[in-house]
């Protein structure tokens, strides 16, 4: 198979390729960004692989940098974009399950990718677009399925974390997974637990937001690698009727995902929240947004969301509150359009702030100075006062005289 018309992506490495050949050593483009070029999904980088060895690459440039020589990766810079090569090697001795003890370099191909997790990621291109297949992937990428590259249990030993690619990429490609590999999944969940955290939650959120999330989730379900996940085990039922909701298409960023995640599982209270999602290592600003999410999702569920509701979520929460909503099934009105006729949207828009009513109203620094400024602030957005500084300080004045 030859690809005509390549991404534009790949053409200013070409001459990488081309040069590595000329000096008598193969190379080619390998793994996703062929895989996704063949299936025509966009690609965002590419890998290099090649025969030549990190010395003999070295040599043949002028401009490198050693980015993971130990592994055989070598940053070339002499065509303006740097591009990093991969010298063919094999692996052994996964004792962590997640990297090899001994790398050693080859001049074989089919030993390179042989030692890659699915068919449809061991895949090699030349730089002319002349695809190489050595098992089968074109095949698996036909018939739209997810299969190990030989020997299932021996790929989930070498690397763990495949488990979780697995599902996530039949979410991504909406693709089945093989019986023998989806077997290995489940005789070898429980090696999950030797993956970190931060690596699992990259593979979950990819699910989550894949073409086909109730696929990927089933299999997560099914083949039980959910038990091995920050503090999923007791939340089968919940998962399980997020792999059975029907418009996932409707949730387009990681904050919608992580916030439809949450509610299900019905965890409302903020420490709750915080908890789970710190157990899943993810940063405070999404735990931040999920929890103003929440917050305001149980106020649409209940139908009592007023402008003070909105103001204290923000535009962003808003947004993804409106699509938790409407996942799930309930009436959410137009709030975006309610939040921009927001007399003020933040707590900067406010016309007075702590300097105007210290040197104007004679409030002093302190505990009170915040409370008069939070209760001018709910007035305004309420609508119970016009957003001007000077009606704002005597207002602050009437509130500190009435104690």
């Amino acid at each position: 198979m030859q690809i005509k018309h390549l991404p534009t992506l790949f053409e200013p490495a070409r001459p990488v390729l081309q040069k590595i050949e000329a000096a008598g050593y193969e190379a080619y483009f390998v793994g996703g960004c062929v895989r996704d070029t063949i299936l025509g999904d966009s690609i965002h980088d590419i890998d290099i692989a090649t025969s030549a060895y990190p010395s003999e690459i070295k040599a043949i440039f002028k401009r490198t940098v050693d980015t993971g020589i130990q592994h055989g990766t070598v940053m070339i810079l002499d065509h303006g974009t740097g591009y990093e090569t991969t010298t063919f090697r094999t692996e052994s001795g996964y004792q962590d399950y997640r990297r090899p003890d001994k790398v050693t370099f080859v001049r074989s191909l089919k030993d390179d990718l042989k030692r890659r997790d699915f068919t449809i990621n061991a895949l090699a291109m030349k730089e002319d677009g002349t695809v190489i297949d050595l098992f089968n992937g074109l095949s698996d990428l036909q018939n739209q399925i997810i299969k190990a590259v030989g020997n299932p249990e021996e790929r989930f030993h070498e690397d763990a974390l495949r488990m979780m690619r697995a599902v996530r990429f039949a979410s991504k490609l909406d693709f089945n997974i093989e019986d023998a590999t989806l077997k290995g999944i489940t005789d070898n969940g429980e090696l999950l637990t030797k993956i970190a955290v931060e690596r699992i939650e990259v593979e979950f959120s990819k699910l989550l937001l894949g073409l086909n999330p109730p696929k990927g989730l089933q299999y997560f379900i099914d083949t039980n690698l959910y038990q091995y996940c920050p503090n999923l085990i007791n939340y089968k039922d919940a998962l399980q009727k997020l792999a059975d909701a029907h418009n996932w298409s409707i949730i387009k960023n990681k904050q919608q995902a992580w916030s439809v995640l949450i509610y299900a599982l019905q965890l409302t209270d903020r420490g709750q929240i915080t908890s789970f999602m710190k157990q899943w290592k993810l940063p405070n600003d999404l735990i931040n947004h999920v929890q103003k999410v929440i917050k305001l999702v149980d106020i649409i569920k209940q139908d009592h969301v007023d402008n003070l509701a909105l103001f204290e979520a923000g535009m962003d929460a808003v947004k993804s509150a409106v699509i938790v909503a409407k996942f799930f099934g309930w009436p959410h009105h137009d709030l975006v359009d309610q939040f921009d006729r927001l007399p003020i949207q933040d707590s900067h828009q406010l016309a007075v702030n702590g300097g105007n009513l210290i040197q104007q109203a004679g409030i002093k620094p302190g505990p009170e100075l915040g409370e008069v400024i939070a209760r001018l602030q709910r007035m305004v957005v309420n609508e119970q006062l016009p957003n001007n500084t000077e009606v704002l300080i005597q207002t602050a004045k009437r509130i500190i005289e009435k104690g």
